[in-house]
């Protein structure tokens, strides 16, 4: 008992134990109960899925409320909701790349389960990093800050140009040094074909490995804006990485709801590029125009709240009645059959 009582990043260790069991769990079940067969998930399923996983995230922020203080309740609610609605963004991404890779639906969840298992220990790692580039000079925070406003103001007036998943770098790696079926084989990563030369059976990756392969690199692309916001937040690795990754977990079940209706959250980023510049600018604030006083927690999460609060709202009311035009679905497309764009 006395091991799980010290600490380990500023945190008991038991915290640390008992936010990994949970995960633990939750990915177990998903993997294990809800998902032995590979099979699409309906929006009602989705939803209710999307809710489970938003409320055991909820019910883990009131206990870090009520173990170590509201202080810290706040710092990891308000790091939740940012990394949460920062998730929207990469919905569209992700249909994107399964509709370049002609992925049906039903082999969808499998990509995203592994992609999200990857991104826990990438996200994992750069957090680690931040946390040791923190404690060696607080300055860098100023970096992580004033990177945070430049995205923020670049978002309001970014375009709408999709992502051209056939000039990423790594799939034209792929394609050329790695053999790639042009065909799916089912739930398979890699399978063993004939080689067209000798004839021999070999090893060869599918486009559900490329389309795992580009979703991790993007969630890393968003990763370089996700990470700096939650430091801005909070220095405490503790909250940083639980908030990051519970906001994560539900990805998977939030993005077959989200995929169908995507554009209604077109006007979002707007609200999104208002956090990150507010997010961004109360460190200036703190630390210049309060005498490094700690801002207010309850500010940040009540702001927080409210734009991405109203950023969805007008969303919605925005695109009432809109048809769903420049973001294609997903195809449905029978074992065998794809796109020939590898």
């Amino acid at each position: 008992m006395e091991f799980f009582t010290q600490d380990w990043l500023g945190t008991p260790i038991w915290f640390w134990a008992s936010f990994l069991a949970i995960v633990i769990v939750l990915t177990a079940f998903d993997l294990g109960f809800l998902h032995k067969e590979d099979r699409e998930l309906g929006i009602g399923e989705s939803l209710k899925l999307s809710a489970f996983y938003i409320g055991v995230a909820l019910l883990f922020g009131v206990w870090v409320w009520f173990e170590r203080g509201e202080q810290s309740g706040m710092e990891y609610f308000t790091g939740f909701f940012i990394e949460k609605a920062l998730s929207i963004d990469n919905v569209f991404v992700i249909s994107l790349i399964f509709t370049y890779f002609a992925i049906p639906p039903k082999y969808q969840y499998r990509a995203l389960l592994w992609g999200i298992m990857a991104v826990i220990v990438l996200r994992g790692l750069m957090i680690a990093g931040g946390a040791a580039l923190l404690s060696q000079a607080y300055w860098v925070l100023y970096i992580f800050a004033a990177f945070l406003v430049f995205t923020g103001i670049k978002m309001f007036f970014a375009g709408d140009e999709p992502m051209d998943v056939g000039k990423n770098p790594v799939v034209q790696w792929i394609s050329r040094h790695m053999r790639v079926t042009k065909e799916l084989h089912a739930q398979h990563f890699f399978v063993k074909v004939p080689d067209e030369k000798t004839g021999k059976m070999v090893r060869a990756a599918t486009p559900l490995f490329l389309a795992l392969v580009v979703i991790n690199l993007a969630d890393l692309v968003f990763a370089v804006d996700s990470v700096p916001a939650i430091f801005a937040i909070t220095t405490d690795t503790f909250i940083v990485y639980t908030s990051n990754i519970f906001a994560i977990l539900g990805l998977r079940a939030l993005y077959f709801a989200l995929a169908a209706m995507v554009h209604r959250f077109h006007y979002l980023k707007y609200a999104l590029a208002a956090v990150l510049v507010f997010i961004g600018s109360k460190i200036f604030v703190a630390d210049f125009l309060l005498g490094g006083a700690k801002f207010p927690a309850w500010i940040s999460l009540g702001v927080t709240a409210a734009l991405i609060a109203a950023g969805v709202l007008y969303s919605l009311w925005k695109t009432r009645g809109e048809e769903e035009e420049d973001w294609p679905a997903t195809p449905e497309l029978p074992d065998g059959q794809r796109g020939n764009r590898a």
